[in-house]
């Protein structure tokens, strides 16, 4: 019988919301930035380190192509970055788009991410500019973007040494995701389900034992059209209940891109549960499973209970939580080629969810403690609580394939 525990306690992890400024149009500006742009910086930051999603929104006039800076006023060191490659030169950070992220029409916007250290103070950073144009309500400033700075040595964009003094961070490898569910193996909304319980291209199934968690169709709680699949998940370690694809994914390959929509009623818990899983044939068998611990998303391996990201304050705020009362998009990427794993939410990519090879203290360190190579052969959606957490969930537009299949 597959044995799971909640591994650690809860845990509390010193977070601090710094506030962007707010937007004031520009009143002048050269033809090559925009009107009234806005760089919104949101951290997150604990004793030692810090995440930020950046937000990049050029205003009245579209870009082609974009470079974001702003200065520091404290000790923070960029060291790692996603959907854009990043460089610092002392406080001084230079972001430039990716391949795939550069074009962002007028009234529109795109997303990066950064990682870093810090030492005993994270002030809010001042002095954003777009293409060397002032935002967020700052008076007219230089007018060409900041040099590119030479001699910096790259690094990966996942979190690594935060002991570098000034890296170059490459954007993710993956690209962008392309539209609807094109080239999917699997794409199902469920609209051709036709009684009360899943059936046809799913199979409900209880792991290990059943007992009071339930799966049904549900027609009146849709992502989109008419129905999903609603999970009832009782507390208690009997209670799994999963559906289980029928598909034959073998001609997914090696690297297994997927996408789900999930709506949940209760905030994850303290102690573990897991709403995906997916059976790892170079693991014995053992599943893969993505759930909660400690009130965020994580991942866990069943055959050695390892954690991404570790269970630690700095590891878990590196994480998110799963939002409750809604629609959330969860994407993932595992390449059992290179052992490697990469998690989205709504598009933007968590940095606590992320294996990227090398191990990394308080992220993937105890992921890699040997080497995984994953060949995973289903795709299964649902309950396991391994304590007293229940809750409601639903399914629906659930996707996998070989390449990214996006929102």
């Amino acid at each position: 019988m597959r044995t799971s525990h909640a591994r650690l306690a809860p845990l509390v992890a010193a977070v601090t919301t710094l506030a962007a400024a707010v937007v004031t149009p520009l009143l002048a500006g050269p033809a090559a930035a925009a009107q009234g742009c806005q760089v919104d910086y949101r951290p997150n930051v604990w004793p030692g380190g810090f995440t930020a999603t950046v937000r990049v929104a050029p205003g009245d006039t579209a870009v082609n192509g974009w470079t974001v800076s702003w200065t520091y006023p404290g000790d923070q060191r960029i060291t790692g970055a996603w959907s854009a490659v990043v460089s610092q030169s002392g406080a001084t950070v230079t972001a430039r788009n990716a391949a795939w992220n550069g074009s962002v029409p007028a009234g529109g916007a795109t997303e990066f991410g950064v990682q870093g250290a810090v030492g005993s103070a994270a002030p809010a950073p001042t002095g954003f500019t777009l293409n060397g144009v002032p935002c967020n309500g700052a008076p007219p400033g230089p007018t060409t973007a900041p040099p590119s700075p030479s001699g910096s040595p790259t690094i990966s964009p996942s979190p690594t040494s935060t002991t570098s003094p000034s890296p170059t961070i490459s954007p993710s490898p993956t690209g962008p995701p392309p539209a609807g569910c094109a080239g999917a193996v699997l794409c199902d909304g469920f609209e051709n389900q036709s009684g009360p319980t899943p059936s046809g291209d799913w199979t409900v199934v209880h792991p290990d034992c059943a007992g009071t968690g339930a799966a049904a169709v549900d027609t009146a709680t849709a992502h989109r059209g008419g129905r999903s699949v609603r999970i009832d998940g009782g507390g208690g370690y009997c209670n799994h209940v999963f559906v289980r694809a029928n598909r034959d994914l073998s001609g997914v390959g090696t690297v297994r891109y997927g996408r789900l929509w999930v709506r949940h009623t209760t905030a994850l818990p303290a102690d573990h549960v897991t709403f995906l899983a997916m059976t790892d044939a170079a693991d014995g068998n053992r599943d893969l499973r993505m759930g909660g611990q400690n009130g965020a998303l994580q991942w866990n391996r069943a055959s050695d209970d390892a954690t991404l990201p570790e269970q630690s304050p700095a590891g878990v705020a590196l994480s998110v939580p799963l939002p409750t009362g809604r629609w959330s998009c969860v994407e993932f990427m595992v390449d059992g080629s290179t052992g490697q794993l990469r998690t989205w939410l709504d598009g933007a990519a968590v940095a606590g969810l992320t294996a990227d090879g090398v191990p990394t203290h308080d992220v993937d360190g105890q992921w890699y403690g040997r080497t995984w190579r994953p060949q995973l052969t289903d795709l299964k959606i649902g309950w396991e609580s391994y304590g007293g957490a229940a809750d409601t969930l639903w399914f629906d537009d659930v996707a996998l394939g070989a390449t990214r299949i996006g929102c």
